[in-house]
């Protein structure tokens, strides 16, 4: 049986999905039921059920966006800082191996020989450079959090997006938002996504942290044009003419773009499609919100 927190959200929903299309059991916890955010609770249960694995895709990312984060700090920095520690403690003390969903988001730019962050390049986005948003740096806490521990992959996902319509889809936001901003990215499908985290346990590849995004990069322009190419909508997407301009108008916090390098992954047998095939299959696929 697989342990599964935080399977409520846009990620766990996917998880459950995934586990439940392969017939493997498991078990969604969920707080009001189990308080798994106290370790004492949450060891009890593992000891009970002895799952094989947990996945924690539970944290705190703000609605509608990472602005919210700086309003709410406190329940920002428990979600994604304080409880990994505290899932690692229990999953230690019963020796059961996990997964934690981290972010990309704890990055911004490239390396400065242009290619994309390695598993092996400290966060630049981070309360350690102060130049972050909350939420980035409550999500880079909670990676250093997990520093040591020996069981547990740390997978970070990048700007999530899948076929369905919806508030947490990152080609929604752009088909819904009135302005956007031109910025170059790794982004995650969010279906390959939990396949391929998912397909860490199940190889049994090394523990560790992997970048978990589509091969190669995407300008938010990139992804317009393919929205357009696509012919699923007429509408005349404007852009602000720089991230100045953007932080002034339509954000209180700033936010992370940046590029990433999914070899790690691909080297241990996992492979996903390449960025700009997963968006046009997906805008292929495209189930409007209200049949979603």
């Amino acid at each position: 049986m697989i342990y599964l927190l935080g399977g409520s959200g846009y990620v766990g929903q996917a998880y459950q999905a995934l586990l439940t299309s392969k017939g493997i059991p498991f078990r969604n916890l969920r707080r009001a039921e189990i308080d798994y955010t106290d370790v004492a609770t949450l060891k009890r249960a593992l000891e009970t059920d002895r799952p094989e694995f947990l996945i924690n895709a539970a944290g705190y990312t703000g609605k509608p966006n990472v602005d919210a984060c700086e309003t709410d700090k406190a329940s920002c920095l428990f979600g994604n800082a304080v409880l990994p520690g505290r899932i690692a403690e229990a999953c230690e003390a019963v020796d059961v191996a996990w997964g934690h969903v981290s972010s990309g988001c704890i990055f911004t730019g490239s390396r400065p020989d242009g290619n994309g962050f390695t598993e092996e390049d400290t966060p630049n986005f981070s309360f350690r450079t102060d130049n972050c948003s909350f939420y980035s740096g409550t999500k880079a806490l909670g990676e250093e959090t997990l520093q040591g521990n020996e069981n547990v992959y740390i997978w970070r996902l990048r700007i999530p997006f899948d076929h369905r319509d919806g508030p947490r889809n990152y080609l929604t936001k752009l088909l819904r938002y009135q302005t956007l901003l031109e910025a170059e990215n790794s982004i995650s499908q969010l279906h390959e996504f939990v396949a391929a985290t998912f397909a860490c346990w199940e190889k049994r590849i090394p523990f560790g942290t992997y970048n978990v995004t589509n091969p190669g990069k995407v300008t938010t322009r990139e992804v317009v044009e393919l929205i357009k190419a696509s012919g699923m909508s007429t509408k005349t997407f404007e852009f602000f003419e720089n991230e100045t301009q953007f932080m002034k108008i339509a954000a209180k916090t700033p936010r992370s773009n940046c590029t990433m390098d999914s070899s790690k992954l691909a080297a241990a047998g996992i492979q996903m499609t390449e960025v700009r095939e997963a968006v046009k299959r997906d805008l292929k696929n495209w189930i409007p919100e209200e049949n979603a």
